[in-house]
């Protein structure tokens, strides 16, 4: 079973609430394994009593390769109740988050760990390295035909 940091999980859970109200989301494994493909998702929540975990075992994954916040929640019950679903579900995804977009960005920089910076940063001048000169290329002797002899028996 995944690691769950229930802060955090609560945190999720909260958003959830509030986009499903204002904004779009995904409900259900192949519709959240769809959305993450396409690059539509901004936020992915896997529940993790999922029974067998090969059902959500990819989305992480895909998550990390497509860079998409994922964090995983406590229950498929607490996850489906936060959806607005009566049912329980094994994954959410925020396709829009409606007015909660700052709330989503956020949240989705501190669940990767992104430091928000204080204050503007002015660009530092990097100093060019003088690269060594190359050597000149040497002119390769041209392949030479080999004719083969016929072979008598």
């Amino acid at each position: 079973m995944p690691e769950v940091n229930k802060e955090r999980a609560a945190q999720a859970l909260q958003l959830l609430n509030e986009v499903r109200v204002q904004g779009k989301i995904r409900k259900g494994t192949n519709e959240v394994t769809k959305s993450v493909e396409r690059g539509e998702a901004k936020l992915v929540v896997i529940a993790a009593d999922v029974n067998p975990p090969e059902i959500i075992m990819h989305l992480p994954i895909l998550c990390e390769e497509k860079g998409i916040a994922c964090i995983y929640v406590d229950t498929k019950a607490d996850l489906g109740a936060a959806a607005g679903l009566p049912v329980a579900t094994s994954a959410v995804a925020v396709a829009n988050a409606g007015d909660a977009a700052k709330k989503l960005t956020d949240f989705s920089e501190q669940i990767r760990g992104k430091p928000k910076p204080a204050k503007p940063v002015a660009p530092v001048e990097e100093k060019k390295e003088e690269k060594p000169a190359k050597k000149p290329k040497v002119a390769k002797p041209a392949p030479t035909e080999v004719v083969a002899a016929p072979v008598s028996s």
